[in-house]
């Protein structure tokens, strides 16, 4: 994902860059601590104190810590905070209007709060036509370390053909709480992806809703539709270059990955290509998005990885019940999340109503292509038809 520039540590999606290299001695020591402490435990487990003395003990006193890992902690907790707010404040400065060349609004939008399953506090952007009918709302989630805003002209594009668009920063992207780059679930996201939609639904009675997920956030839709109340709540998904079949480079590291996410789970990794994969044919489109300050470039972080690993491997395992109607997009040329596996989810989901299409030559970043319009065409066209099979089933039904 390199720009014009020589930028490195750029990241975007379920690459092979989310495997680590175990290069530096500090990270070889944490492992060898960690391998020791599990034996140890494993050995010599921690025997029971006598009820006595457990009756004897304040059930809610805590081991004292020192003064100086108190303010560490503290030191850390306020640098996140303050990181989140920034990136708060950026998101909320970007200008997501549209105005035509007479100088009229094109269409409506706002910004918002939502609070997730674990209340953190979630970036959520809006878009609505200025006037007209509204045929459906599409709810967007984006891909590993990049954010909503840049969604904008998808969005206007949507509004520009009577649909309404929501799109959701993940906790640790955009102006979402959390320290950047770091998702400490993807089923916390799953969560409140689905609670997103059902406060939609809620607030907009009667209109139908799809799910779009781009990489990461592709994994995360079929996944949410993979639950039958989330998936009773929708009339379809369009999948933009999903992240499945994703694996380590090596078989080591998906060894120790588990044990990794769990004694150092904020630790970044750098990767093994540092000049990272192209996920765009447009070279104005690259530069923009790692020009842009809300898109995380530092190295990925272990339990981030790991869970990616995890969910891609959960839905491998499960493509045959895959039910929900949906859309997939890739690009043949795609070097960072594997075309051949959306052929397979097309292939094996039990979906009744499912189409695949696939762009010869396209990159990773569909919507980002030269071609973006086009393709934003085909999603449009997509949902039109899926709201045209809906309208049949009523006529029947009446």
């Amino acid at each position: 994902m390199s720009t014009v520039g020589e930028m490195e540590q750029l990241t975007s999606g379920a690459s092979n860059r989310i495997i680590p290299i175990l290069k530096t001695l500090r990270i070889i020591l944490i492992f060898i601590q960690s391998i020791v402490l599990y034996l140890l435990l494993l050995l010599f487990p921690r025997r029971r104190q006598p009820r006595t003395a457990v009756a004897a003990v304040d059930s809610t006193a805590e081991a004292p810590q020192s003064p100086a890992k108190t303010a560490r902690r503290r030191s850390v907790w306020v640098r996140e905070e303050e990181d989140t707010l920034r990136r708060r404040a950026l998101a909320e400065g970007l200008d997501m209007g549209f105005e035509t060349g007479d100088g009229e609004i094109s269409c409506r939008w706002s910004t918002s709060l939502f609070f997730g399953v674990r209340r953190n506090a979630l970036f959520c952007r809006s878009w609505f036509p200025a006037t007209g009918e509204l045929r459906g709302i599409l709810i967007i989630i984006h891909g590993l370390n990049e954010h909503s805003g840049r969604y904008a002209q998808f969005a206007k594009q949507l509004t520009s053909c009577h649909f309404g668009a929501y799109a959701m920063d993940w906790i640790g992207h955009g102006g979402s709480d959390g320290l950047h780059g770091y998702v400490p679930s993807l089923d916390h996201v799953v969560a409140d992806t689905g609670a997103l939609l059902e406060k939609i639904k809620s607030e907009n009675p009667g209109v139908p809703c799809f799910l779009f997920g781009h990489s990461t956030g592709g994994a995360v839709v079929l996944k949410a539709a993979s639950y039958p109340h989330i998936e009773e709540m929708l009339e379809g998904i369009v999948l933009t270059s999903p992240a499945l079949r994703v694996k380590p480079t090596h078989p080591i590291v998906g060894a120790i990955a588990p044990l990794f996410s769990l004694v150092a789970p904020k630790l970044q990794f750098k990767g093994a290509n540092k000049r990272g994969i192209p996920v765009s044919r447009d070279p104005a489109a690259l530069l923009a998005k790692y020009s842009d300050p809300l898109v995380y470039t530092g190295p990925i972080r272990v339990r981030t990885g790991h869970e990616i690993l995890q969910i891609s491997s959960f839905l491998m395992q499960n493509l045959k019940s895959v039910t929900v109607p949906f859309f997939v997009l890739h690009g043949t040329a795609d070097k960072v999340t594997d075309p051949l596996a959306s052929k397979d989810l097309y292939n094996e989901a039990a979906s009744k109503f499912k189409d695949i299409k696939l762009y010869e030559g396209f990159l990773h970043d569909l919507l980002f292509e030269p071609e973006h319009e086009e393709i934003g065409q085909d999603i449009i066209d997509w949902m039109e038809k899926r709201l045209g099979a809906r309208a049949e089933r009523m006529d029947r039904l009446w």
